[in-house]
């Protein structure tokens, strides 16, 4: 049966996405609504007291977050797991000074993932992400920082000198044309340390280290002739987190468990101590199954992970870039992601079960199969299951510019991930394959 949805989940999803310019936004208001929700945070280093009926949620570090709904029957239903991650590709801001030159100021960035680079030039740019400032004791606190208006800017060299960039694309080098326009030069002044300890209200000394990203500030916002589409930063793959939120707040399994769990660092292959390649979700995991007395072992082998990240939707100026027959279009449902290589986890008999899921959500269900001729990307779905040996579907919602600054995608499909994740927490046998 569908599920009732949140009154405006598009509109709320703008918020989100709009409130998470960082990883660490993004961990900190999934913990704050999970949190509103009912669900109790526990410590990796505490102790932990873990009832039947219970909502918990566990952090390793600030980026990545798991959420569990006990089921008062835990040992005797499978593990329904939704997959998701809160990074997404950008520039990272260099912990050094600022550099100097031409009476310009302009700071360091390493490419982070693989975003579009050409969208990051001429916007209008700030910074976000996390401080680590010293405090009074001498101990080292993180503080979060995203500042509210255009502080940096990368210009684009004008036509005149560059008189095939319409013909050949805008191509920059990432050492000597990414570094970010941040001011006038200031000789001898560390100017970033100084600018952040006056923002955050600090003295510069006590401005240890930063993670901080170049996001842009134009706010998230619907288009079209029916306002029927979206435009965001962050879409890949805010939008399957927040998706996921919505569908945990409401999680409330009879038996076994309902997780939802985020990662950082997936867009630079998920290998750290809190990306999926870690040993988080299977500690959490096993911490759960000893304090409950659950046979993870044969529970495992009947249970299911849905990998959430957003999927390609055929692009109408484009149609060379996809397999005719296997690229979804916008509004018309979640895709599931097929890839015989295992770039993507879904399997026949995974795909054929989230087609029923479909179903029992009253929504549409489409597929997404990459042309055989370009390289495919990949999600945390392959490696979550290698690391579980649970059977897993990668699915997402389709969209357009993926890796841009700003991305593009269907407003309704957003609801139909909801209903769709909330029918395989909840609905009797969904996850039942």
């Amino acid at each position: 049966m569908p599920h009732t949805m949140p009154a405006d989940p598009v509109t709320d999803l703008l918020t989100f996405i709009d409130s998470s310019p960082s990883p660490w936004h993004a961990g900190a208001n999934l913990a704050a609504r999970l949190g509103d929700a009912g669900f109790a945070e526990r410590r990796e280093t505490d102790s932990w007291d873990i009832r039947p009926g219970g909502r918990y949620l566990v952090r390793r570090d600030e980026s990545s977050l798991i959420a569990v709904a006990v089921g008062q029957r835990p040992s005797e239903g499978p593990i329904r797991i939704v997959g998701a991650h809160t990074d997404s590709p950008g520039l990272r801001v260099k912990p050094g000074r600022a550099r100097e030159g031409d009476g310009m100021q302009r700071l360091g960035v390493e490419v982070y993932g693989g975003p579009i680079l050409a969208t990051f030039a001429d916007r209008d740019l700030t910074l976000a992400g996390r401080v680590i400032l010293r405090g009074a004791d001498g101990t080292d606190a993180s503080r979060l920082f995203h500042h509210p208006t255009p502080i940096c800017r990368i210009p684009n060299l004008a036509i005149h000198m560059n008189r095939t960039v319409n013909d050949e694309g805008l191509k920059l080098s990432p050492h000597d044309h990414l570094p970010l326009q941040f001011g006038d030069e200031a000789p001898g002044m560390d100017a970033l340390r100084a600018w952040l300890g006056e923002a955050l209200g600090v003295a510069p000394e006590r401005v240890r280290a930063w993670e901080l990203g170049a996001v842009d500030t134009q706010a998230p916002t619907r288009y079209g002739r029916r306002q029927e589409f979206i435009a965001a930063p962050r879409l890949d793959n805010l939008a399957s987190c927040h998706a996921g939120l919505e569908a945990m707040r409401h999680a409330q399994p009879d038996s076994g468990l309902a997780i939802l769990a985020v990662f950082d660092h997936e867009e630079v292959g998920s290998e750290s101590f809190k990306g999926a390649a870690s040993s988080f979700l299977p500690d959490v995991l096993g911490r759960i199954a000893r304090a409950l007395d659950m046979p993870l072992e044969r529970q495992l082998p009947r249970s299911w992970l849905l990998s959430a990240d957003m999927t390609h939707a055929r692009n109408p100026a484009f149609p060379w870039a996809y397999e005719e027959e296997d690229a979804p279009a916008v509004n018309a449902g979640p895709a599931v992601k097929i890839n015989a290589k295992q770039r993507y986890a879904s399997d026949a008999v995974g795909s054929a079960w989230f087609a029923r899921l479909c179903e029992q959500a009253g929504v549409p269900c489409q597929h997404y199969v990459h042309r055989v001729d370009l390289p495919c990307g990949t999600t945390i779905g392959p490696m979550a299951a290698t690391r579980l040996g649970v059977r897993t579907v990668d699915v997402g919602n389709p969209m357009w510019a993926m890796h841009s600054i700003r991305e593009a995608a269907g407003a309704e499909d957003h609801a139909a991930m909801i209903a769709v994740l909330r029918t395989f927490y909840d609905e009797p046998g969904a996850a039942d394959g």
